[in-house]
């Protein structure tokens, strides 16, 4: 795959910085990802957040999502786009620069600013995203709790798309701890995924399956945040 942006175009500031969202290299890919790129089509789309590990396919976070959902649907029913500190980014994109080279995790991020100035970056991106594919996909499900829920919400407030967007309020008050930095808990909790689940089962018109964890596989890696 042609790179996005070449090795000798790339800038020097460094990708491991809380001011990563403001990195030339990564608004650069983002906004070829809105005006090059062009999606698939298919049923469904499925916004899931970044994960620390690169690339993201391999997360284990990203391995439970992906168990999840292609347990019901089709890989070829099914578009996976991760999003959030990388801006947005298709899945088949997931092993490209800057997308596989940055270290910092918003979820760690406390400066008020940078917060406040992701959720309008990232919103503006998603609602760009949503009319750039308005026509590639039939059902859309968002999978996002904390900032990046906040991003998706403004951004389908922008548009006149439907995203479906998962776990559920009610779930997530239930789930909430509050002694802990981040209060929501893991999108890797089984209550969580199970709304992911009956999400796209609903969507799909299919019946209601039961999510259930292997204890191999259910270890936290503190993917985008820290418990």
């Amino acid at each position: 795959m042609k790179p996005i942006i070449p090795e000798d175009e790339r800038s020097k500031e460094p990708l491991d910085t809380d001011r990563v969202i403001y990195h030339p290299d990564m608004i650069r890919a983002n906004e070829w990802v809105l005006t090059e790129y062009e999606a698939p089509y298919r049923e469904l789309c499925i916004f899931v957040p970044c994960a620390k590990r690169k690339p993201y396919h391999e997360s284990p976070s990203h391995k439970k999502f992906d168990r999840v959902i292609f347990g019901i649907a089709k890989p070829e029913d099914v578009h996976i786009v991760t999003f959030g500190t990388c801006g947005i980014t298709p899945r088949e994109l997931d092993t490209q620069y800057p997308f596989m080279h940055y270290s910092f995790m918003m979820g760690k991020c406390n400066v008020a600013k940078i917060k406040r100035d992701f959720i309008k970056m990232e919103s503006e991106r998603l609602a760009a995203y949503l009319e750039k594919t308005r026509n590639n996909y039939k059902h859309r499900i968002a999978y996002c709790i904390g900032d990046f829920r906040t991003a998706m919400e403004k951004a389908v407030e922008m548009v006149d798309i439907e995203v479906i967007i998962v776990p559920k309020e009610s779930t997530i008050q239930k789930m909430i701890q509050p002694d802990k930095p981040f209060i929501y808990n893991s999108l890797s909790s089984r209550e969580y995924l199970q709304d992911l689940s009956d999400a796209i089962t609903d969507v799909l018109k299919l019946p209601k399956r039961k999510v259930g964890l292997k204890e191999d596989l259910s270890v936290d890696d503190t993917d985008w945040y820290v418990l």
